[in-house]
């Protein structure tokens, strides 16, 4: 995948490639996700009133939706550190208890793509979650004995795009479960003037919330259009961005009105034209537009699911009056109900 396009599948080094200083530190500065702020704040001024730890958190939702920065924020209002890495990372239970036995007391351990954790190094952070303890085998064979090490209270948040991935056993033990979803035009608004704000960059409501509406629901992406638009005003304009420019920019970027990219009319397109408009396999249509599997059900996917323009059917995936109407193909096949009968 090319390291430049808008939408780009969900990693922990991805997570760090937009400015550290457009990341709210806050709660007050968060802007949207109004609920799960909500109950964050409650949980953590119950956990001080407490004196203890604040209970494991497991974050979900599509991509881009600010889980690490959600991470940041709740080990500032704790007022710990935080300690990040990844799934993929861990390789080895080795490396995941190395970690653990350094943290500090009371300090924020952050695990992203918490669903690739290797399975055995899952079992280790079990007695971690529920006891702070790590059971360490010593020996082989008869002689083998296990040694448990006590750790120091600490609080695991861990950052999923996949919460169905995880196992039940991991899954249950986090005590506080928040599912992040696509943001609202009016939150996205916001996020782009502030961002636009902290960047120095000129931008008027109505080009700031031109961007918002075609960012997928994604603050991600809206700041990264908000970066795109920026260059093309400076080059094309005077340097501020209002509607008529960042109409332009994103037409150029060729970005819809609804937010949808090249990826997104390829995987339609493929679907309507090359499968007669499905259903077909997850495989056949990864291979059919070059995307990777995974790609496709964690970035493309959840949006296009969202407006209604495809949908997951026992054989496969299948176009929608709506796509059909979007793309402005004749409507055929959306009659016939054995698309969507198992057999």
């Amino acid at each position: 995948m090319s390291e430049d396009r808008l939408l780009s599948p969900n990693s922990f080094a991805e997570e760090d490639f937009l400015d550290q200083s457009i990341r709210p530190l806050f709660l007050q500065d968060y802007i949207g996700q109004d609920k799960v702020k909500e109950n964050i704040s409650i949980f953590i001024k119950s956990a001080k009133e407490r004196s203890e730890v604040l209970d494991h958190v497991l974050l979900s939702g599509p991509p881009g939706l600010g889980k690490t920065t959600l991470a940041t924020i709740i080990a500032n209002e704790t007022g710990h550190p935080i300690r990040k890495t990844s799934g993929p990372a861990i390789e080895r239970p080795g490396d995941l208890a190395a970690i653990i036995t350094n943290l500090e007391p009371g300090e924020v351990f952050f695990i992203d793509e918490i669903h690739r954790l290797n399975r055995v190094v899952e079992e280790v952070l079990y007695p971690a979650l529920e006891d702070f303890a790590i059971d360490i085998v010593i020996g082989k064979g008869p002689a083998a004995r296990t040694l448990r090490i006590d750790l120091p209270p600490f609080t695991l948040i861990g950052a999923t795009t996949r919460p169905g991935l995880l196992t039940s056993p991991l899954r249950d033990r986090f005590g506080i479960m928040c599912r992040l979803d696509y943001y609202t035009v009016e939150d996205l608004t916001d996020i782009v003037i502030r961002s636009a704000r902290i960047l120095n960059i000129d931008i008027a409501a109505k080009g700031a919330g031109e961007i918002a509406k075609r960012s997928r629901g994604t603050p991600r992406i809206a700041n990264r259009l908000l970066k795109r638009v920026r260059d093309y005003a400076i080059v094309k304009g005077d340097g501020m961005i209002d509607l008529d420019i960042a109409n332009l920019a994103l037409d150029m970027l060729e970005i819809d009105d609804l937010g949808l990219d090249n990826v997104d009319r390829m995987i339609m397109d493929a679907i309507i034209t090359k499968f007669n408009g499905g259903p077909v396999g997850l495989e056949t249509l990864a291979a059919t537009v070059s995307e990777e599997r995974d790609t496709i059900t964690d970035v493309y996917e959840p949006f296009l699911l969202k407006l209604g323009f495809i949908q997951k059917t026992p054989r496969g995936r299948v176009a929608t009056k709506r796509a059909y109407e979007h793309m402005g193909y004749p409507m055929a096949n959306l009659d016939n109900p054995s698309l969507f009968n198992d057999d």
